[in-house]
């Protein structure tokens, strides 16, 4: 089980064979997200452990299945659960489905997750538009480039400018219910397991970070060299103390967000992931609603080739 191109093919060809619709949009449902799966229609479901060389999902609140249909009338792909450095898996492991999907002719990503607010004002339920993410396993060697280079997958040096689409990030905020407050910000990949520190959380907001989870980053920085458009979603669930966190400005709010906010009297953080998943199920109804609005819109052709700075 590796992220080659020989076995990422092997998967296709397989799925490939099984599907009655390939897939255009592909979506990575975080922790305790994957009910989106019950708005497809015409529905295929296949197991992990069915597909050739895809990882197993040991988490909790990943089910570990791949549903294919229609969401509205775009054919999509629906991720349930993904996989983790943590769990032991290689970087490579980890994009084994990102991957898989390019090769069936999958042209937009959306990856979602469950994270944590670094930033005052940004609560549970809330919703963070990635921007931007700050790679942290990437900076440390374990990006799901490293090793030899791949010329069928993509080129030896990715941008990674504009690695979160801006036309998709602006039509989520516009198509954001207003219950989730959604803004833009930056997204920050950490190891895990372990929660992180309080002297870690004042790190990481001081390098520029609003939220941060234990996924996305790798997804994303594969999905970018295969050449796929991606957007990221982070629903917020839990928030480090206020005492961790320091007292900036509250920019760039967009959509249905609101506009700069004092700082809070936040709670203490999700104390593990029961909460977190919780949490989840709190503001997954909007996030549903959001991803079903989202969807027969990210398989325009217009949308596909269009192109502008960030909001």
């Amino acid at each position: 089980m590796d992220g080659s191109f020989e076995a990422c093919a092997e998967a296709a060809r397989w799925l490939r064979a099984q599907f009655r619709e390939q897939p255009r949009v592909a979506l990575v449902c975080g922790s305790g997200l994957g009910a989106l799966a019950q708005d497809v229609s015409d529905a295929q479901s296949f197991e992990y452990r069915d597909i050739p060389h895809f990882p197993r999902s040991t988490v909790p609140g990943h089910a570990g299945r791949l549903v294919v249909g229609r969401l509205g009338s775009a054919p999509c792909a629906i991720l349930q659960g993904r996989f983790h450095l943590y769990e032991g898996y290689s970087s490579t492991q980890l994009v084994i489905p990102v991957r898989t999907m390019a090769l069936l002719g999958v042209h937009t990503l959306v990856l979602t997750n469950a994270a944590g607010s670094l930033r005052p004002g940004l609560e549970p339920g809330h919703l963070l538009v990635i921007r931007d993410h700050i790679d942290l396993p990437g900076l440390a060697g374990r990006s799901p480039l490293v090793g030899a280079n791949d010329d069928r997958f993509g080129p030896r040096f990715p941008s990674m400018m504009d690695a979160y689409d801006p036309a998709l990030r602006r039509l989520a905020l516009a198509l954001a219910p207003k219950e989730l407050r959604a803004r833009s910000g930056v997204y920050v990949g950490v190891g895990g397991p372990s929660y992180e520190t309080p002297a870690e959380c004042r790190y990481l907001r001081r390098v520029g970070a609003d939220a941060v989870g234990m996924s996305t980053v790798s997804e994303a920085s594969a999905a970018r060299h295969l050449g796929l458009r991606v957007l990221g979603l982070s629903l917020i669930t839990n928030t480090a103390p206020a005492d961790e966190i320091d007292d900036d400005d509250d920019d760039d709010v967009t959509g249905g967000g609101a506009g700069p906010e004092p700082h809070p009297a936040a709670p203490a953080a999700a104390s593990g992931h029961e909460e977190v998943l919780a949490a989840a199920q709190e503001g997954a109804r909007h996030l549903r609603a959001l991803l079903l609005a989202l969807a027969p819109q990210l398989d325009q052709p217009g949308l596909r080739r269009a192109g502008s700075e960030a909001p």
